[in-house]
């Protein structure tokens, strides 16, 4: 069965309202895949910004999401205050928070179900350090994170997934294509025992880790690679080669 080919954006804490402007500006009058589905993620200032001026068609993520509906919760965000802005997605477990926010898999997969009960699409990431991936333990790790999801979380029609090798953010350094087909096939054979085959055959799983328009093309032509997660080449004009790979 085809899965639609998804391209994620992910500005970090980056931009300004005059560079985020040219960003949107630049993906309004590209012509994009029509096949693609596309959805950036801007700091959480510009938002609004992005979802008033961005065109019909690309959507708009938060890059965090808080597990509660309101409260004294300062500095945070609820899934229906973005679900209410026209925001439908948001990223969640990325390794910078997992890492340096020291959010555990528990309180990500607590995040993820409010998301989903919420109305919005997850774009849930996952990933091993260079340590773990030497000790030969990528595919425990990952398929750990997604369990503690699994165990809260049931419906994984509005979940897509994002394999992001911690070693390979903002480094430079891309996992082999063989590399990331052998860990997202292996997560697929995984949400079909642990979750069911309807999920194994329909989510996408997408690569994330030092995505350029170089690689991009290559990568999209894995069976089991269906998009990007992009970081830094996301603020780039590049952007627009990496949402168009999978029709290169």
């Amino acid at each position: 069965m085809g899965r639609q080919f998804f391209v994620g954006g992910n500005f970090k804490m980056n931009g300004s309202i005059k560079s985020v402007t040219e960003i949107i500006d630049n993906l309004n009058k590209a012509k994009l895949d029509e096949n693609a589905e596309v959805v950036i993620a801007p700091p959480s200032l510009y938002l609004l910004l992005a979802r008033e001026h961005l065109r019909k068609g690309i959507e708009v993520a938060a890059q965090n999401v808080f597990d509660k509906p309101n409260g004294a919760f300062t500095g945070e965000i609820s899934a229906q205050q973005l679900k209410e802005s026209g925001i439908t997605w948001t990223l969640i477990g990325h390794s910078e928070r997992r890492v340096i926010l020291q959010e555990d898999d528990a309180f990500v997969a607590s995040k993820t179900k409010a998301a989903i009960d919420g109305g919005l699409g997850v774009i849930l990431c996952c990933g091993e350090s260079l340590e773990q991936r030497e000790a030969g333990k990528t595919i425990e790790v990952v398929t750990t994170q997604l369990k503690a999801v699994a165990d809260k979380v049931k419906d994984w029609s509005k979940i897509v997934i994002a394999y992001e090798p911690i070693w390979a953010i903002g480094t430079g350094k891309v996992a082999t294509t063989e590399q990331a087909q052998e860990v997202h096939a292996a997560i697929r054979e995984w949400l079909k025992k642990d979750v069911s085959s309807e999920a194994a055959d329909k989510t996408r799983i997408l690569y994330g880790g030092s995505v350029t328009e170089k690689n991009s093309p290559e990568l999209a032509k894995q069976a089991d690679i269906d998009g990007f997660l992009v970081g830094g080449a996301s603020l780039k004009p590049a952007f627009i080669d990496i949402i168009n790979s999978n029709s290169a």
